[in-house]
């Protein structure tokens, strides 16, 4: 009996410093960026804060989302350094490259729409933002929609995902 209670203290003194927020608590998304305002910077300055980031997130993250800190603020700096040189091709492809990596579909597909001449991995990637766009618009029942995302991705690259989208479309 005298063992029960004792490990029953020690279960509820653990549940106790568990929901106690005064202690320190441990998550996921613990990183947080010493930034620099990127409308200061220079275009060049935030396209190498946007891949030094990139880094520390593919680190600190298993999965990729714009929600996270590390990532948001690669997406951002990207974003700046794109918007701030227009023409600036790199600039471009690697913000459509992290919308795409960070799952912002539609941001992604349209990145990979304003660019030209995609390499055979960018294809792929633009192929993958349409494909995703596609499948939500089956989902929702906007065939049409879900058929121009089709169209659109099977110009970029084919797959698997588009072809059975497809099979899906009247």
């Amino acid at each position: 009996m005298k063992k029960i209670l004792m490990l029953t203290a020690f279960a509820l003194a653990g549940l106790a410093a568990a929901q106690d927020t005064t202690t320190t608590t441990t998550t996921t998304d613990t990183a947080t960026p010493a930034m620099d305002s990127p409308a200061t910077m220079s275009a060049s300055d935030n396209y190498a804060k946007a891949q030094e980031f990139a880094v520390q997130a593919d680190v600190a993250y298993p999965v990729p989302f714009y929600d996270r800190t590390l990532w948001k603020a690669s997406v951002d700096h990207a974003y700046y350094a794109a918007s701030m040189e227009a023409g600036n091709r790199d600039y471009n492809a690697y913000l459509a490259q992290l919308y795409t990596k960070t799952q912002w579909w539609i941001n992604a597909y349209n990145a990979w729409s304003k660019l030209t001449d995609l390499n055979d991995t960018e294809k792929q990637w633009a192929s993958l933002s349409a494909a995703k766009l596609a499948y939500l618009a089956l989902q929702r029942g906007d065939t049409e929609t879900a058929r121009m995302y089709v169209d659109k991705g099977m110009a970029w690259a084919d797959s698997a995902s588009l072809q059975s989208i497809m099979k899906r479309l009247p």
